[in-house]
């Protein structure tokens, strides 16, 4: 049986675009959980909170704390989680890691990285009744060198696009496309039945996500695909500022704040 709420993003195909943010504490969560249709908490937590390199160094029991923390502020929104690098190198073991997610944080799915080479642990996880989302174009687990958008190449744009084949007939029920170039994710698009999520992958896209500290200015990284809504780190900046010259001025704690 489907999810309800899965069942609502595939009706959005083709009919109203899909709202996509991370998020990573249930304060973010309560905010994001009234505008967005998913959540994901994704595994960019590891440079964005922790400052790590990649997102190969996040480890399964981060996801699910901070997964954890992000359920107790969704109420409406699908929850998606990100299955870390090296938790799903074969059915088993991605089966047995997945299904400690769902249980430990009663997420609504889990998001996997990859195409072709990870289509059997994909069908043995929807066999099983789990929530799948897929992921194609640009991946950061597993990148090396330079981060560059793909679809390139007529190589390229041909083994992406035969992944969204064979993920939507695996039974993923929505593709992220990261960086993949604008009329091949038109062609994706256009031509599977579940809906795509477009990071960097143009308008053509059924919905679009983005990194919420990168779209609120709390985040520094320039990337092309990234609009800044806000400069947030300025007025927390200016409210320190704020709150440190009251101190220094015998201004705070006045009356009104104190017992």
């Amino acid at each position: 049986m489907i999810n309800s709420k899965i069942k609502k993003i595939l009706s959005k195909k083709n009919k109203s675009k899909i709202v996509c943010l991370t998020a990573y504490s249930k304060n973010m969560a309560e905010i994001l959980d009234k505008h967005c249709d998913i959540i994901l908490v994704g595994d960019s937590l590891g440079s964005v909170l922790y400052g790590m390199k990649s997102t190969r160094e996040v480890s399964l029991n981060m996801m699910i704390n901070h997964t954890k923390s992000v359920k107790q502020g969704v109420k409406k929104s699908l929850l998606v989680v990100d299955m870390p690098y090296k938790t799903y190198q074969n059915k088993n073991q991605a089966l047995k890691n997945v299904k400690k997610v769902i249980q430990s944080t009663k997420c609504d799915a889990v998001k996997l990285e990859g195409g072709k080479k990870i289509i059997k642990i994909i069908k043995h996880l929807t066999k099983n009744k789990i929530a799948v989302m897929g992921h194609l174009g640009l991946l950061p687990q597993t990148q090396k060198g330079k981060f560059r958008y793909k679809g390139k190449s007529v190589i390229e744009r041909k083994r992406i696009y035969e992944d969204s084949i064979l993920l939507s007939t695996a039974g993923v029920f929505s593709i992220v496309l990261e960086c993949v170039e604008s009329n091949l994710s038109k062609m994706i698009t256009n031509n599977i039945k579940i809906p795509t999520i477009g990071i960097g992958s143009s308008k053509y896209c059924d919905g679009q996500i983005l990194v919420t500290d990168d779209l609120i200015g709390l985040n520094t990284v320039k990337l092309r695909f990234v609009k800044k809504y806000v400069n947030l780190k300025k007025i927390i900046n200016r409210s320190v500022i704020n709150f440190k010259k009251d101190i220094l001025k015998k201004k705070f704690p006045s009356k009104k704040y104190s017992f």
